[in-house]
């Protein structure tokens, strides 16, 4: 019997028809600038579409020229909703979206299942939004692909960037950060502190806190990870809630960053 992770978020973050979710995906993508980096790693933020849709479009809409050599996607994203220690993988076969389903990958499941920081929760999995609102845009940019989806509970930063090691690859794995910036300041201070965190991303250094970005532990994992590998930071976008869809009084930070 298949194991399956129904959506959570589709008909909130994004459309649950599938059609209309298809187009929705395919006008945020022509929409974005255009740049050819061919990442190995994506940071990118995980809002409804309306609100951070363009931005995350950024940062995918650089895949097409190596989707072709992609074939695993290592994802990883902040547990919001249940308190969890360590990295959780799903305990499920397949991920479902309105676009379709998307298999897990088995081989990179045992390759970190003996780390002591990897456990298996299904309930971290059940209703968290940052790594499913990546799926679309995935399914829509590569051709085929397994996925390896962890949720980011209390750990050290160290201890997902050796979780990143296992599952490194080479050009057939991508690896996608999820992750939000400040949180429900007004617009010119989201502005400022927002501009300080991509700056200290861009320039590797870490520890990126939870203040300035839910997902801090993972992108500061990605940090020790990019240092290791030589991998170099690259700005494409950064905007938040106030410049896309929302009141400018307490905005939500946005960034796509590509690491290559």
């Amino acid at each position: 019997m298949v194991n399956i992770r129904s959506p959570a978020v589709a008909g909130l973050f994004y459309p649950a028809d599938a059609r209309q979710l298809a187009q929705n995906v395919q006008q945020l993508l022509a929409g974005a600038k255009a740049h050819d980096l061919k990442p190995k790693a994506l940071i990118v933020p995980h809002a409804g579409y309306i609100y951070s849709g363009a931005v995350a479009a950024t940062a995918y809409a650089g895949l097409r020229s190596v989707a072709s050599a992609i074939k695993r996607v290592v994802l990883l994203g902040p547990a919001h909703r249940v308190a969890l220690h360590g990295l959780a993988l799903p305990g499920v076969d397949v991920f479902e979206t309105p676009l379709g389903s998307v298999k897990l990958d088995t081989d990179s499941v045992r390759a970190i299942a003996h780390l002591p920081q990897v456990t298996i929760n299904q309930e971290a999995h059940a209703l968290e939004h940052s790594l499913e609102v990546q799926l679309p845009f995935l399914q829509s940019v590569l051709s085929d692909f397994t996925l390896l989806p962890l949720a980011v509970g209390r750990v050290s930063a160290e201890a997902v960037a050796e979780v990143l090691d296992h599952l490194w690859g080479g050009e057939e794995t991508l690896i996608v950060i999820s992750s939000d910036l400040s949180h429900y300041l007004p617009y010119a201070a989201a502005q400022r502190v927002d501009s300080e965190t991509v700056q200290s991303i861009l320039r590797l250094q870490q520890p990126i806190g939870h203040d300035h970005a839910c997902g801090g532990t993972p992108i500061s994992g990605l940090i020790i990870a990019a240092q290791k590998h030589q991998l170099t930071p690259h700005l494409l976008d950064l905007r938040n809630s106030g410049d896309t869809a929302g009141s400018r009084d307490q905005v939500v930070g946005y960034a796509a960053i590509a690491f290559n």
